[in-house]
């Protein structure tokens, strides 16, 4: 009944566009028109009418269908594009205001999709339907919108009426947020429900079978022991407490998970201000060590006298010497910016599972029996999970936080935010293969560059 409603209010929100209530009306006035007119749809056509535009026009164009238009590839990308500005409320509304950016600032607002990237740099496809959008993607998104609202400022307001429109424009983020999570917590509990369905207490090898089977597969992706661990361990503490008050003598077995639950909180509290300390002093470090670089070669410039490309550059400095220096210096602290950003992704994690569980032994569409019954199928599940990711975290050690790694990562998922942006599909094979030879080139560059230093020191 929870997702009915929230349906309701999902479609609410999505027609908040402006749309026509008859074929009789005028058109809306607007700055430019040309990405309707690709889509072949009316100025005040509604979210849903856009999105079926655009399946009917992607599919005719699209460029596996016309082999013999050497132009399908191209309009197939501006239709992505059309679709990407005119889907998303705050890019239409800057859009028929402004018009098409001659830049293409606004269009590229609108094809980066934070979900997308952090899909891929942190492999979180796999188990979204138990953890849904990972907040770090939600805040992206959040900052993308809050960066668009320079556009709808107009210089002619006073200050009184720019306050008010960014104030408008936080209670409007609020309120979005609050419906988004809420919309999370209960997609999570849904799917959890019916996973829990198949259990059998007169028979559970089948069930246990199929969790394994589904954290193996997990684990294989990127990041997946970390995601197993994390959920497993708070899957099974979640049940262990539930049936702990349910079964146990004075609720005894409740109230030791509740203990094991909030010592693990407090725990990884100590780790996320840990991980926080660390970035913040990598960071401070690594500035350091950039401005001492960058002091040491200009002092070698004026001793070699190398001034001389001071008027181009503005000092005496190689500047391709001094990025790739200051280069070297940042990808030693990527890994602990790396761990920070896991640290937030793992409590994130676990304060929506446990609201997701919350749902699940709460439901009141059920006996308690039956409560009872999804509690030690989630055990199960959750044992399961943490059992398999824990022994892949002993296999793997931190070798997903190595700055080699982390580039590959950071460089396909951009890559891959920005085709899927213009309608491209990447499947999750493309994208492991492409980081795959992104690591081999990271590395061939790296022998040659010390190489190249080698025969340098020789030579000199």
């Amino acid at each position: 009944s929870e997702w009915e409603d929230i349906k309701k209010e999902d479609e609410i929100t999505s027609d908040e566009t402006p749309s026509s209530q008859n074929g009789v009306k005028e058109e809306r006035q607007v700055k430019d028109r040309e990405y309707y007119d690709l889509l072949n749809v009316s100025t005040d056509a509604d979210a849903s009418t856009i999105k079926k535009a655009y399946y009917k026009e992607a599919r005719q164009c699209h460029p596996d269908k016309n082999p013999d238009d050497p132009d399908a590839a191209s309009k197939f990308q501006l239709l992505g594009n059309a679709y990407q500005i005119l889907s998303n409320v705050d890019s239409r509304k800057l859009y028929d205001k402004n018009g098409k950016s001659e830049n293409g600032d606004n269009a590229a607002n609108a094809q980066v999709d934070p979900q997308v990237f952090f899909n891929v740099m942190f492999g979180s496809a796999l188990v979204e339907p138990y953890i849904g959008e990972l907040w770090i993607a939600s805040t992206a998104e959040i900052m993308m919108k809050d960066d668009g609202l320079s556009g709808m400022i107009d210089e002619t307001m006073s200050e009184e009426e720019k306050r008010e429109l960014v104030r408008e424009q936080m209670r409007a983020t609020n309120k979005q947020n609050e419906f988004k999570g809420k919309k999370r917590v209960v997609q999570c509990a849904l799917h959890l429900r019916k996973r829990l369905e198949s259990y059998d207490p007169k028979d559970p090898t089948t069930f246990i079978v199929s969790c394994q089977e589904e954290a193996f597969s997990i684990v294989k992706g990127a990041f997946g022991e970390l995601y197993a661990v994390t959920i497993g361990f708070t899957m099974k503490n979640a049940a262990e407490e539930y049936l702990g008050f349910e079964n146990s003598f004075l609720g005894l077995g409740g109230h030791w998970s509740r203990t094991v639950k909030n010592t693990n909180a407090f725990g990884n509290g100590l780790k996320l201000v840990g991980a926080g300390f660390k970035a913040l002093s990598a960071g401070s470090r690594a500035m350091q060590e950039a401005e001492r670089i960058q002091q040491g070669m200009q002092q070698e410039a004026k001793e070699t006298g190398e001034e001389k490309g001071s008027e181009e550059n503005g000092s005496g400095v190689d500047q391709a010497k001094l990025a790739e220096e200051m280069a070297k210096t940042m990808d030693d602290s990527l890994p602990v910016f790396l761990e920070l950003v896991w640290a937030i992704n793992k409590r994130d994690i676990q304060t929506t599972i446990k609201k997701v569980c919350k749902k699940i032994f709460h439901d009141a569409s059920v006996d308690k029996e039956g409560r009872i019954k999804r509690a030690e199928a989630m055990r199960i599940l959750g044992r399961e999970f943490h059992c398999i990711g824990s022994m892949a975290a002993k296999c793997r050690g931190k070798s997903g936080f190595t700055s080699e790694n982390i580039k590959a990562r950071m460089s396909v998922a951009a890559m891959t935010t920005m085709a899927k942006a213009q309608g491209q599909e990447v499947t999750e094979e493309d994208q492991e293969e492409m980081i795959k030879q992104a690591k081999q080139e990271s590395s061939m560059h790296a022998a040659a560059t010390t190489e190249g230093n080698e025969n340098a020191q020789k030579t000199g």
